[in-house]
């Protein structure tokens, strides 16, 4: 019915998703603005969901007795509110409320994967988990599992990295809750309070937070557009004797760089002489469309490699894989069960079937398309920005932010957070795929480029004279 006449919505048979279809019947106004508002309404007080499908726009149109072009403009009216999205033969989906929504920030600090391009994850998850349930006992799923793994598990495992490290033995393979939770562990298995280790000069916070905790000291090592000076390195382990030698080969974070193949070998060379063994944290590595060798295929007998499907398919995956030298998988995993005892069974599981369907290799190739075209955006709008074509975010070396960024609803952030003890420099790390439009992120770099400051500062990172890694 039309105007303010009353619309009823009990046609057809229970729908959940269309529960919130009887709110119209309290509003006033045309047609098209009570469905509107009712779908609002159910956004706000929780009864719809983000990721929630809706029911189709024929569907509302019988259940309701209306026109089909009045819920046409219903619906485009709750996608100009930003309430719903959805594509041809997917589906209409409740939006996810970002902080774009609710406080006008564009976040250019959390490095997150963007949607990947022409895929609809909470459509797959939602077949998967489906698929999952339907073949699996429940009771299985929330059982305790092995710490390492099941063997499907980390069989996927090994062919997920296989670009990067060649053919592994999945008994190598160790599964892990986050990346985070996996160098954790390698820090208690391999390390004891007051020894050395080393790190970039710019290195991940979590890396360093947890060198912090269990009282070790952190040698900075300098660092130049490929990442770890050779040089530098031989000197310092030298110096310092360190325990072990952690580093990101490929869109180091926060400056981007990537190590080339025989930077990679002469770090490999330099840490084997010694027997310095390294922990790669490989959080970006399948980013690449043609990945260089990880350190851990140089020397898999001295490099643990540690990998996350957080930066390459979702974050809301925690899942990570840690692949040992061989005959050493055991105690790895026998320290990350002390932390964290398992992976959530549920996540696991999808992530492998993902990675055996091949649907985690269409997701990895939608994420690379998107963050191509964002770091294109980045290079036009930031173009003394450093980091490759296929990299989730880029360094401005020297930049710091102004207040007015904050105050222009961006969020930022510097490298405080990423200095090794005794390391100066100043930079800004811009993540370019928080933003949850490519249109946002474009506004927002637009906007940086006219307030940062870039000061006369370093733009590698170098310790301070003194060496001194305390």
């Amino acid at each position: 019915m039309y105007g303010n006449r009353p619309m009823s919505a009990t046609k057809g048979s229970p729908n959940p998703a269309a529960a919130w279809l009887r709110r119209i019947e309290a509003l006033d106004g045309p047609a098209y603005r009570r469905l509107a508002t009712a779908l609002e309404q159910a956004v706000a007080e929780g009864e719809l969901q983000a990721g929630d499908q809706i029911p189709a726009q024929r569907e509302v149109a019988r259940r309701v007795g209306i026109d089909f072009t009045t819920v046409t403009r219903a619906y485009a009216l709750a996608r100009e509110r930003g309430l719903i999205e959805g594509t041809a033969g997917r589906g209409t989906f409740i939006r996810a409320r970002t902080h774009e929504d609710e406080a006008g920030l564009v976040d250019l600090s959390m490095n997150l994967p963007p949607p990947p391009a022409g895929l609809n994850l909470a459509a797959l998850l939602r077949e998967t988990t489906g698929a999952i349930l339907a073949r699996t006992d429940p009771a299985t799923l929330m059982a305790y599992h092995p710490g390492a793994g099941s063997l499907a598990q980390r069989t996927a495992g090994a062919a997920w990295l296989a670009p990067n490290l060649g053919e592994v033995d999945p008994a190598r393979v160790i599964v892990a809750s986050g990346a985070q939770t996996a160098l954790s562990a390698l820090l208690d298995h391999l390390t004891r309070p007051g020894e050395v280790i080393l790190a970039e000069a710019f290195a991940y916070p979590g890396l360093l937070a947890t060198a912090a905790r269990r009282g070790l000291s952190v040698a900075a090592c300098p660092m130049d557009a490929e990442g770890l000076e050779p040089e530098a390195l031989a000197r310092l382990i030298a110096q310092h004797r360190p325990r072990l030698l952690c580093c990101t080969p490929t869109f180091q974070n926060p400056t981007a760089a990537t190590m080339g193949l025989a930077r990679r070998e002469a770090v490999v060379a330099i840490a084997r002489a010694v027997g310095v063994t390294i922990i790669e944290d490989d959080a970006y590595g399948l980013l690449p469309a043609a990945p260089l060798p990880a350190l851990a295929a140089l020397w898999p007998e001295g490099v643990l490699h540690v990998a996350t499907t957080a930066k390459t398919l979702s974050p809301g995956l925690r899942v990570a894989y840690i692949v040992a030298p061989p005959g050493a998988a055991e105690g790895a995993a026998g320290a990350l069960h002390a932390i964290a005892q398992m992976p959530a069974p549920l996540m696991a599981a999808v992530v492998t079937s993902w990675i055996r369907d091949g649907v985690a290799t269409r997701i990895l190739e939608g994420v690379r398309e998107e963050v191509v075209a964002r770091r294109a955006l980045a290079a036009e709008l930031l173009p003394a920005a450093v980091g490759g074509t296929e990299s989730l975010h880029v360094w401005l070396p020297g930049a710091t932010a102004t207040p007015a960024a904050r105050d222009r609803g961006l969020a930022l952030v510097g490298a405080e957070a990423f200095r090794a003890p005794g390391a100066v420099g100043e930079g800004l790390r811009v993540s370019l795929g928080a933003a949850a439009k490519r249109a946002t992120l474009g506004r927002a770099l637009t906007a940086l480029s006219t307030l940062v400051s870039r000061p006369n500062a370093p733009t590698t990172a170098h310790p301070r004279e003194s060496g001194d890694p305390s």
